[in-house]
């Protein structure tokens, strides 16, 4: 199983455990943020392997539940130790990095190896993907709202609350996920399918037979998905102190850094993909992540809060708001006539690299009491 392609991976599992408390916290983090991209590469392949027996249905569930396991469980640490804001902003970088960066550069090279050959792609897959992520986008606006209007002297005594309105769209957006599921792997997986044509009939990137056992599989996701946990772990308790030493804002740390280091191996696989002008499943990649992480994992997080009695809401900050839908609508708008080429995607990616500057710029102070959002140094 842990041929070439992943003997790297080996070498930073026996790595990381070295990185101990005692060492500086900087290093402690680089180490553990690094070492948590080729273990993701790893569960991606194992439920990949799993899926070989488990047939499409389950095996797309299972997809959807490790294809991020790194985000979940970091923001799931987040919110054991109170680090709400950490929580949020990993969450949001992770879907601004699929959405501009890991499709953008994926059409750029795509767009580049395939210079005026590009294919079609099916726009179906999209626009489910991207509704999806505008329901979710229009939670996240309304909490904001709420946020705001409940402080105006029309509603100030009232028992309207941020809370009151998050709980219930959470649920809505699991459910809305639940749906999206059905949908695709039951009654419309045709859209999802990537198309193939007698060229690709020699293709590797077609799946082949297993190569490990279930029994194996199953254990060693388990394995990888503890030491995910284990560095994870490290990544959250010592950010504040990487931040300091580096002299970056934590909110750049958490939707910049986190998000490429944990997209790394999707990014790797999209890009090639899209070289071998497979556009289909590098929109499968990268929109499919970023709407599990925005109808699945963000909301699943806040159910878990709401159980813990965590005061977690759905709000994200003006700016994080603002460069959440800003990306939804500029990839829809990308995307609207079922053609590519690297121009769309060097645009993304000039998006991604504003949304950069701005957290790179803004100083923000984390404040667990404040649910995340930003304060101007």
């Amino acid at each position: 199983m842990f041929h070439s392609r992943g003997n790297w991976a080996y070498i930073w599992t026996i790595l990381h455990p070295t990185a101990r408390p005692n060492s500086p916290a900087a290093w402690v983090f680089a180490l553990s943020l690094i070492g948590l991209a080729p273990l993701a590469e790893r569960v991606s392949f194992l439920s990949e392997q799993i899926a070989e027996y488990a047939g499409p249905t389950v095996g797309g569930l299972l997809n959807a539940t490790c294809g991020n396991a790194p985000e979940l469980i970091i923001a799931l640490l987040a919110l054991h130790n109170g680090k709400l804001e950490v929580l949020k902003w990993s969450l949001l970088g992770s879907i601004l990095s699929n959405l501009l960066l890991v499709l953008g550069s994926s059409l750029v090279f795509g767009g580049f190896a395939n210079l005026g050959n590009e294919r079609p792609f099916d726009r179906r897959q999209s626009d489910v993907c991207l509704s999806l992520l505008l329901l979710g986008a229009l939670c996240h606006v309304m909490a904001l709202i709420f946020r705001f209007i409940t402080n105006t002297s029309e509603y100030k005594g009232s028992s309207i609350t941020v809370l009151k309105l998050s709980r219930p769209c959470s649920i809505v957006m699991l459910l809305a996920y639940a749906g999206c599921l059905f949908f695709q792997l039951k009654t419309h997986h045709q859209f999802f399918e990537a198309r193939e044509d007698e060229s690709d009939e020699d293709d590797d990137i077609v799946s082949s037979a297993p190569v490990i056992g279930f029994t194996s599989a199953i254990v060693w996701l388990l394995g990888m998905t503890a030491v995910i946990a284990i560095l994870s772990d490290y990544v959250v308790s010592t950010i504040e102190a990487a931040s300091e030493s580096w002299g970056l804002p934590v909110s750049f740390i958490s939707v910049i850094l986190l998000p490429i280091v944990g997209n790394a191996a999707e990014h790797a696989g999209a890009i090639i993909f899209a070289a071998k002008n497979k556009i289909d499943i590098t929109l499968g990649v990268a929109l499919g992540s970023s709407t599990q992480i925005s109808m699945f994992v963000i909301p699943l997080t806040l159910v878990v809060a709401w159980i813990k009695g965590v005061p977690m809401d759905l709000t994200f900050g003006f700016l994080e708001t603002a460069s959440l839908v800003m990306a939804i609508l500029i990839t829809a708008f990308v995307l609207q006539d079922g053609n590519w080429h690297y121009m769309k995607g060097f645009i993304l990616f000039l998006c991604y690299i504003v949304v950069a500057i701005c957290f790179f710029i803004l100083k923000t102070s984390p404040n667990p009491t404040n649910g995340g959002h930003l304060d101007d140094d």
